[in-house]
């Protein structure tokens, strides 16, 4: 990564060395993903240093807005900081999300901070399974790119509400008729896994409306014992809600769905993470490695 500063986490504490503890153990146990680790320690030594880096980011974009809206004689309005954030299925991304949104709104209270996710612009699992691609979700193919690069369009144009679809990990789809609005944020945090793809067809990228862009990383086995941890423990509890759509395993012995999880992963999780999430991984501006039980060890920042 010659591009990138790489630091250990000792010392990238030291640009920020603070005792401050903005966050108690049950909150945070709270805004973590299932079966995702996080630490006070890691708030403190990894997220605080990396509030104050995107703090010094605002404040040079938002002197840019005003010193243009002056240059063009015109009125001055809230054009969110976009921050994204990307990585693999089942390595954190949601956690790291929720995290800087709790600590951006705690820590910079007369800043507004919200949170999208990517998922929510999947197309919906009828016109997936239409188009036959269902097998192919999460894929670049399975997004309505146009609707979120419209999305993001009018949030950078500083509409007053913008409107995002809303997806359910319960149902595994769309939510009809739901939705979450954007109302002008000071920072705006976009989650998922295509937030740095750069999709063959379209003019536009994700990418081309962010401000800050983090990728969390990790070895690719790793992540694949994280992802099938976590399906077993659905297995035992959230599969078993009748209106899950996942309820199918329990069909299943316990043996059989995991070795239904592992074909997932090698056949699906595994090439969209080789063909088209870890090469976006050197277009992000920080990004964030884990090691063993989901713990930081280092970060890179992009030097230029």
């Amino acid at each position: 990564m010659e591009n990138f500063d790489a630091y250990d986490k000792a010392t990238w504490a030291q640009f920020y060395p603070t005792t401050l503890q903005p966050i108690d153990a049950t909150t945070l146990d709270q805004l973590k993903a299932f079966n995702d680790q996080i630490s006070i320690t890691d708030v403190q030594q990894v997220y605080m240093p990396l509030i104050q880096l995107l703090r010094g980011a605002f404040d040079s974009y938002h002197q840019w807005q005003q010193r243009k809206s002056d240059f063009l004689h015109q009125t001055s309005q809230t054009i969110p900081f976009i921050i994204g954030i990307s990585g693999s299925v089942a390595v954190g991304k949601s956690t790291t999300a929720r995290v800087l949104q709790y600590l951006l709104t705690h820590l910079l209270p007369n800043r507004k901070t919200q949170l999208v996710t990517t998922d929510g612009f999947l197309y919906s699992n009828k016109i997936l399974t239409e188009q036959g691609l269902l097998d192919r979700k999460g894929f670049p193919e399975s997004y309505d790119m146009a609707r979120l690069i419209d999305f993001l369009l009018r949030v950078k144009a500083g509409e007053p509400i913008v409107t995002a679809p809303v997806y359910s990990h319960q149902t595994y789809d769309i939510v009809p008729d739901q939705v979450t609005r954007i109302e002008r944020p000071d920072f705006l945090i976009i989650e998922g896994i295509n937030t740095l793809q750069i999709p063959a067809e379209e003019h536009l990228y994700v990418s081309d409306f962010t401000d800050f862009s983090i990728y969390i990383d990790a070895d690719p086995g790793l992540i694949e014992s994280w992802y099938l941890t976590r399906f077993q423990k659905l297995l035992r509890t959230a599969f078993t809600d009748p209106e899950n759509y996942f309820y199918r395993y329990t069909k299943y012995s316990e043996d059989e769905a995991l070795a239904i999880a592992k074909q997932t992963w090698r056949e699906i999780n595994l090439p969209n993470l080789n063909e088209y999430i870890l090469p976006t991984r050197d277009r992000a501006n920080l990004i964030i490695h884990k090691g063993a039980q989901h713990m930081i060890e280092r970060l890179y920042l992009r030097k230029y």
